[in-house]
């Protein structure tokens, strides 16, 4: 294997952005070796894996799986295992809420370099995870669209932020009045406009909680205070977040709106290859516009904002109270209004713990859990 070759180990490699990542490694085959795969519960997608990739190393969340697994001739590993094994040079964090935090900090320990799409680990316990990852000199590299891009324009500066611009495309309900979005089931909810994404983080786009979670990350990944993230709805997803400097100058990361481009920057840093993904054309472009979200319509964002500038335990029970009201909505428990309204429930009740230690974020994020449930 050449010096060129990256080893990596891909956990959550059945969802959205795990399947994705794979279409990179597909695409640039003498680049990378997969030597590890961490699936949840698709034991069938993730045995399909297995045998294009012949990874040895093999994490899965369903118990009942594993003795399929093993037939493959893989070592069964707990997600924490995979993420600090030897043999790994870089982790991808592909799996959906609180479960990527634990291995996180696994790979954070093992000094791996980490290609970071749970944006919830930094909204739980950003303060640690960031510390963590500069006392072990750990590069945490974001593969969401939107941190990717702020990534990119700060690629190379030395100069003072004046605000980190975050772009929301507005999700598939921005349109739609109060009494309508009473009436809204996930199916619709699901059908994001512009973005293939899995189904926990479309749900939290179409209630802009996402975007929320993303300043959140924003602030940790680059030591930017909260005050000097601006977020603005910018429904084409064709400039996916923009730097200005102290000089008022702007810096903007344009590009089609494609998850795989951010998953290569991030899986070649600092090296940029050609791909054969969609480029933009600017003859097709009519207009690029803008508007400022409507946290009265959206208040999962407002809520985030506040939680984000309160920190201390708050935004581990923002994520946790969130996670939990999108499962119950999808199972058609509860309505989507009522996402917002259980999670302020739960903020309002909370007694933040300051700089809290892990401890701290799990308790918080367990009361959360089993408040937002009833």
């Amino acid at each position: 294997m050449g010096n060129n070759v990256k080893r990596l180990a891909i956990l959550g490699s059945t969802g959205s952005i795990g399947q994705q990542t794979l279409d990179v490694v597909r695409s640039f085959p003498d680049r990378f070796q997969v030597v590890g795969l961490g699936g949840g519960r698709n034991d069938a997608l993730l045995a399909r894996q297995i045998e294009e990739f012949q990874p040895k190393l093999v994490s899965i969340e369903a118990a009942s799986s594993r003795e399929r697994l093993r037939s493959l001739k893989c070592e069964i590993l707990s997600p924490e295992e995979l993420a600090a094994h030897p043999n790994v040079d870089l982790v991808v964090i592909a799996i959906s809420g609180k479960a990527g935090l634990s291995p996180t900090l696994a790979a954070i320990r093992a000094q791996k370099s980490i290609a970071l799409a749970t944006k919830e680990v930094l909204v739980m316990a950003g303060g640690i995870i960031t510390a963590e990852a500069k006392r072990h000199g750990t590069q945490i590299m974001p593969i969401d669209s939107e941190p990717s891009a702020i990534w990119q324009c700060l690629h190379g500066e030395e100069q003072r932020i004046a605000r980190l611009i975050l772009t929301a495309s507005g999700g598939p309900f921005r349109h739609l009045s109060p009494d309508e979005l009473k009436e809204v089931v996930p199916q619709q909810a699901l059908a994001h406009p512009t973005w293939m994404m899995g189904p926990k983080v479309t749900v939290d786009s179409a209630t802009l909680m996402n975007k929320g979670f993303e300043a959140i990350e924003l602030s940790w990944l680059f030591d930017v205070p909260f005050e000097n993230i601006e977020i603005v709805i910018h429904p084409q997803s064709i400039i996916h977040s923009m730097v200005e400097f102290v000089d008022g100058a702007i810096k903007a990361q344009l590009s089609m709106p494609d998850m795989r481009l951010p998953i290569q920057y991030a899986l070649f840093y600092p090296e940029r290859l050609p791909n054969k993904l969609p480029h933009l054309d600017f003859s097709n472009i009519s207009a690029l516009t803008f508007e400022p979200p409507d946290l009265e319509k959206f208040p999962c964002l407002k809520l985030a904002l506040e939680a984000g500038r309160k920190k201390g335990t708050y935004p581990a029970v923002l994520s946790a109270a969130d996670e939990v009201a999108v499962a119950l909505f999808l199972k058609e428990r509860i309505g989507f209004l009522d996402i917002p309204k259980l999670v302020a429930e739960a903020l309002e009740e909370h007694q933040s713990t300051p700089h809290p230690s892990l401890e701290n974020v799990l308790t918080a994020d367990d009361w959360a859990r089993e408040r937002t449930r009833g």
